[in-house]
Parts: C-alpha cells; structure tokens; sequence
C-alpha cells in the first residue's frame, strides 16, 4: 500500500486563486520524499488537503487508503506534522506539553509518559524538559515539534522547514533522525522546503512544484537524465588528443559533454594511450538547483511563446 497517493487534486479558493492545479503524486513507506517550491507555491495547500484541514475543490487524496477528507480523524493518527513555527502551550513545560499531547493522541499515562521521555533523550531535550516552553529557543521549541509529532508513531510524517533555527548540530541530529525513521521504522516523510541544496542532501525522491502545478518527480538521477540529457566531463590532464573533441578551459584542464557515465572509462583510455598523464577526473552533474531553475526557465518561455 502506498503511504500517500495523490489523483489529480485541486484546490482553488474562495475568490478564485488556483492554488493547486491537477497534482498527481505518490510516496512509497519508508521515502523521504522532498517537495520543492517557492514560497505561496502551493506546498502548505497540498499538506492542508492531506490532513483533512482543506477539502479539495477537484481530485482525491489518501493516506494509507484514509481519505482525509471523509475520515479526518482516522488521518490525524496516521500523521504527524511538524510546521515552521511551533505552536504549544508556553505555560506548561517540555514534558507536560508532551504528556498532554500523548493524552489527545489515545495513549495511556504510562505509555505517553514513556514515549515522552524517549524522544526528549532523542532529541537531546531531556535538561530542558522541566522548563517552561517560554524560555525555550526557537531551536528548542522546533525539536519539542518534531516530538510531539512523533508521539503517536505516525505512518506519514508532514514537515515543513524542519531544520529552521536549528544550530549546525542540532539539525544533523534530525535530519539523522529522519534518516533512521524513514529505513527502520517504515515511516513515509513528507518534507516541504524551499531549500534546494538541503532537500538534495536528506530526500530520496523529489517534487518540484511552481504556482500549484507539478514540474517533474523523482530521484535526483531521474531528474538529471529528464531535464540535462548532457553532462559536463572535466579531466585535469598533461594534454587531450585532438580527436576527442576536448575543448580546454584553463591550465592542464579540458571539458567534454557525455550522456551516460559509461563513456568515461574510453576516454580516459584514450587519453592513457596517447602518452598523456591524467591528474583527475571530474562529472560536473546538475544540482537540484540547476534542475530546478532549468524547469521554471522552460516554463517561463513555454508562458512567452
């Protein structure tokens, strides 16, 4: 069964905005899926729609065949969302925010009082959990978040800009946390950001949306191979035979276009057997970045045309 399935869903609004325009998408158990876009792209109208908060104006949605829609409650306690800016009760502290949280959720004392001091210790908040939640941080609060969220052990983990004031240290611990949810606990990640170089770092598969609709899906090899059918070889070498059609872009140093990495070996064959010294070898591959603002600059030009 597939964690999210996602059917030709669209949302316009009251007024007559389209902020989401016939996406179709799925996530797999155990994904961490990224979806990409800018700001007022429509990624919080999709995660809305997904939870029941919205209803569609057009398609369907499910999670883990619940249709949020009709049964909002059942989608509820199978998802966990963690948003930008977390919102919890300041007066309470760490621990009673949580155990109160794991009350709403359906576990009992023990166990939510159990689960609670678990994820503290994950999320390196145990010190603190004594604490009013108005002296915490903004980092501190967006940990105690993603705790909250994990409580219930969702199968569908909804974050949006999870790592947001977080220090270095911190949000390596949960992008690693994320990491280990995802491969031993089955859990299907669901991350909006507009940080490309992020995503590329912690997602397996991605999403690409501008202005609600869907640019392309998929791995960031799929991705590659749709949007840059070329990639640029650079080979830091004594010299290139001519008939290799090298062009030389700085001291000792030539670029080619290849399409598939199976033609590197030849080359540097080629280039061995002509007498010459190789020092490196260098695949200049798109980033998500690349790909991304290739997408939005075809698109443009296809709205020109």
């Amino acid at each position: 069964m597939e964690a999210v399935s996602i059917q030709n869903l669209s949302k316009t609004y009251p007024g007559g905005k389209e902020a989401l325009k016939r996406l179709s998408l799925s996530l797999s158990e155990g994904e961490v899926f990224g979806f990409l876009g800018p700001n007022g792209a429509g990624k919080t109208t999709t995660v809305k729609l997904l939870t029941g908060v919205l209803a569609p104006s057009g398609g369907r949605c499910d999670i883990m065949g619940v249709d949020p829609n009709v049964q909002p409650e059942k989608a509820h306690l199978l998802s966990g969302i963690v948003t930008e800016h977390a919102q919890m009760y300041d007066h309470l502290t760490g621990m009673e925010n949580l155990i109160f949280y794991a009350a709403a959720f359906g576990l009992g004392q023990k166990e939510g009082k159990e689960r609670s001091e678990s994820l503290l210790r994950e999320l390196e908040l145990t010190e603190a959990k004594d604490r009013k939640l108005a002296a915490y941080s903004t980092g501190m609060r967006q940990r105690l978040s993603l705790a909250r969220a994990l409580l219930h052990r969702p199968k569908v983990l909804f974050l949006d800009e999870p790592t947001s004031g977080l220090d270095p240290e911190s949000a390596q611990n949960v992008n690693q946390m994320i990491h280990n949810m995802a491969r031993k606990e089955g859990i299907a990640v669901f991350l909006c950001t507009h940080q490309l170089r992020y995503a590329q770092e912690i997602c397996t598969r991605y999403g690409l949306i501008e202005q609600g609709a869907l640019l392309a899906s998929g791995t960031i090899e799929e991705l590659r191979d749709r949007i840059f059918p070329s990639k640029s070889l650079r080979i830091c070498a004594s010299a290139v035979p001519e008939r290799l059609n090298f062009s030389k872009c700085g001291a000792n140093e030539f670029e080619t276009k290849i399409r598939v990495k199976k033609e590197i070996p030849g080359l540097v064959r080629k280039i061995v057997e002509a007498g010459e010294d190789i020092y490196s070898v260098t695949l200049m591959e798109p980033s998500l970045e690349d790909i991304y603002f290739a997408l939005t600059a075809g698109r443009k030009g296809d709205q020109t045309i």
